[in-house]
């Protein structure tokens, strides 16, 4: 199911509830959404709708493991530029290193994936897109951010994945100081994206949740609170 940006409003017309948790009930499927699975990880994260404080939440039970759950989209950042969400954590990861692979883990993020414009890409570019939807059965995206809560990075800086410079990490938190306590977050997308990768953000194609642990080994729990793009106010 992909969500266009004509049917995502709600009472808020300047409002696209991308993750409306907090309208779902506690144990119920979480529809809408997808697994995001890695075909290497065999463990995966849990991931629950549960009651928080008088609210529906979604918890993320990280044990040695890693996956994601995916809301497929189609949007335009330059009408949707600002993202908010809430989030908090029981701990960091102690050997989580924003500059290793072996350290590649966050007890939470949020990602932005941005569509792929196949007519931008090179003949060598194309060949191994179309590899990796023969092994996955999707097409990867052009590009996508990462919203981390890091270990000891320094918040606001921005650090190409391990393993690929087409995936920046922004920390947004970092360190023990909020462990167990809501944190509200908002983030111009299209700046951030501007920021990291130099030039304008293609269409939005997918927002996602992820808590792993897999790299280091470790074990962590999220709750992720609802997760809102914010339309372009009319001049």
């Amino acid at each position: 199911m992909v969500l266009a940006a004509g049917i995502a409003g709600g009472a808020d017309d300047h409002a696209i509830h991308v993750g409306r948790f907090s309208q779902m009930a506690p144990g119920a499927p979480l529809t809408g959404w997808e697994p995001m699975t890695f075909s290497k990880i065999t463990s995966h994260t849990r991931y629950a709708l549960v009651e928080d404080n008088g609210r529906t939440v979604l918890r993320a039970d990280s044990r040695a493991s890693a996956s994601g759950m995916v809301k497929k989209v189609d949007l335009d950042p330059a009408d949707c530029p600002v993202l908010t969400w809430e989030w908090k954590i029981s701990n960091t990861i102690s050997k989580g290193n924003v500059k290793q692979k072996s350290g590649d883990d966050y007890a939470a993020r949020i990602y932005i994936t941005f569509a792929r414009d196949p007519g931008h890409l090179s003949f060598f570019q194309r060949a191994r897109t179309g590899a990796i939807k023969m092994l996955y059965g999707q097409t990867p995206p052009e590009a996508a951010l990462a919203y981390v809560w890091g270990n000891r990075a320094e918040v606001g800086s921005v650090h190409p994945s391990p393993y690929t410079d087409r995936l920046q990490l922004i920390v947004v938190e970092s360190g023990p100081d909020h462990l167990d306590r809501w944190r509200t977050a908002r983030r111009n997308i299209a700046d951030d994206f501007e920021r990291a990768f130099g030039t304008d953000p293609p269409r939005i194609s997918g927002i996602a949740v992820m808590s792993d642990t897999d790299n280091t080994g470790e074990s962590a729990t999220a709750w992720y609170g609802d997760i809102v793009l914010h339309r372009k106010m009319a001049d």
